[in-house]
């Protein structure tokens, strides 16, 4: 039997999970925008900087963004000279990412405003309550982030 009570937007999980995305993305957005980066940059920066990501692909999987939206963002990023690209050494079709100096003040510039807004996310919630919001996030993409590979 098909069920014919009327859909409830705000009564709805996806409206609440879109919300509090937004809400959590605009701030750090306006923040970062002041620096000359947008969050796909400031992702980027992470993956490479922080965590020593240097190939192209291995980026897009850490950031979840396609290869062409990461292949798009290194260019703008190298342009604007917060990267530098490379070949590899013994196939030259690889490529290799590395920051520059300033690619690195950027990540050290970002930080404080991406733990504030973390802060401020957190700040709304009791204690354990962010750690399990975590947990079901994490259910919710599925197992070893399966959800996440098919956008």
């Amino acid at each position: 039997m098909k069920d014919t009570t009327p859909y409830r937007l705000h009564q709805s999980l996806g409206y609440h999970l879109s919300i509090a995305a937004r809400l959590q993305e605009r701030r750090l957005d306006e923040q970062l925008r002041t620096l000359g980066l947008t969050r796909t940059t400031w992702c980027i920066l992470l993956a490479v900087g922080n965590e020593g990501l240097s190939q192209p692909s291995d980026i897009a999987e850490f950031v979840g963004i396609d290869r062409t939206a990461t292949s798009r963002a290194l260019r703008h990023m190298e342009d604007d000279g917060l990267l530098a690209r490379s070949s590899g050494t013994e196939d030259k079709r690889t490529r290799r990412v590395e920051l520059t100096e300033k690619g690195c003040t950027a990540i050290r510039d970002a930080t404080p405003f991406a733990r504030e807004n973390a802060a401020i996310m957190a700040g709304q919630l009791d204690a354990g309550e962010e750690e399990e919001l975590k947990r079901l996030l994490t259910k919710l993409r599925g197992p070893d982030g399966a959800a996440l590979k098919t956008l």
